[in-house]
């Protein structure tokens, strides 16, 4: 059964901590270490190749926690990463997954360097503040890319935060620059409007809406009018389970069904757990569509968090 979701497998990334490790390990093997075998390149290559098997439609890579001190070495591990993928990945594409615009120019043109069999990478992400530096190369190369709707300037939504309406207003600014400008396809675009872990997600003010209403808010906005038609809608879905106390997978599962209610037809996921197929525990549903729907009035606020301190007393692992 085909997935109605893309999958954009998370895993080779090095924020993870056991995969830092390797690939950290891998890094410190000298200028052979990605050609030459050894105990943590099988281990990259398994992770690649078991992504693949498990029906990925595209494998992200993330070495940015390997450039903070040295901007220079991310891009040279994305090279590196960049054909990995491309010898073990079974021709499933890259996506370039970077916070740094030299990593992710960098990735696009090795992806695409002799490359006319693969298929076009995605790239992640570009913002309204770097468009004019990445969406040209549009010309040159083929490519996807994820839009994050963030913004410099200062949000002026309820309790200080992007307002639906103003994430709204940024994807339109991509959206037109990028198919009247640039000649993307509305397709090769995916709109990302931030996933907020649930159990943080309490608003401090009054009738201030919470994130993942907004994000879900958005999702409907952008599928729902037909000037869009056509684009994808993806979200970082593993970030909405940190500090939870159990039942990630679980509540991943729900997360990624309630949002789909909304219009999510994209995903960076753990590829292994089927998300969009297998259907998730009702309690759980129950427990997202509290938030989903937690839009600043006292009673939405006041159901969410009874339902959030019920699944965290459920769920408390036992001290001592």
């Amino acid at each position: 059964m085909k997935n109605p979701l893309i999958s954009i497998a998370e895993s080779v990334h090095a924020s993870i901590p056991k995969t830092g490790i390797i690939m950290k390990q891998l890094a410190e093997l000298g200028p052979d270490a990605y050609s030459t075998p050894s105990e943590p390149l099988n281990y990259i290559k398994a992770l690649i190749e078991s992504q693949a098997d498990a029906g990925a439609d595209y494998i992200a890579v993330n070495v940015d926690a390997f450039g903070e001190s040295q901007p220079k070495l991310a891009v040279d591990m994305m090279l590196e990463y960049i054909g990995l993928v491309k010898r073990w990945g079974k021709g499933v594409p890259i996506c370039i997954d970077s916070s740094n615009n030299d990593v992710l120019i960098a990735g696009l043109k090795q992806w695409c360097k002799n490359s006319e069999s693969l298929k076009p990478p995605l790239v992640n992400s570009i913002k309204v503040y770097t468009m004019d530096a990445l969406l040209p190369l549009k010309k040159d190369y083929d490519y996807s890319f994820i839009a994050l709707l963030v913004s410099e300037d200062k949000p002026t939504g309820p309790g200080g935060s992007h307002s639906v309406e103003e994430l709204y207003s940024l994807a339109e600014q991509i959206f037109v620059e990028a198919v009247e400008k640039y000649g993307f396809r509305p397709e090769q675009i995916f709109f990302d409007s931030t996933v907020f872990p649930l159990a943080i997600d309490m608003p401090m003010e009054p009738e201030v809406p919470g994130y993942t209403y907004r994000a879900f808010e958005t999702i409907k906005k952008i599928k729902s009018n037909p000037k869009f038609k056509g684009v994808h809608c993806s979200l970082g879905v593993s970030n909405s389970v940190r500090d939870l106390p159990a039942r990630k997978i679980g509540v991943c599962r729900a997360y990624v069904a309630k949002a789909m209610e909304y219009g999510l037809d994209a995903a960076i996921v753990n590829v292994a757990h089927n998300y969009g197929l297998k259907d998730p525990d009702p309690q759980l549903m129950e427990l997202v569509d509290a938030y989903a729907k937690m839009d600043g009035s006292g009673e939405k606020m006041d159901t969410a968090m009874k339902l959030m301190g019920k699944f965290c007393q459920q769920n408390r692992k036992p001290s001592g």
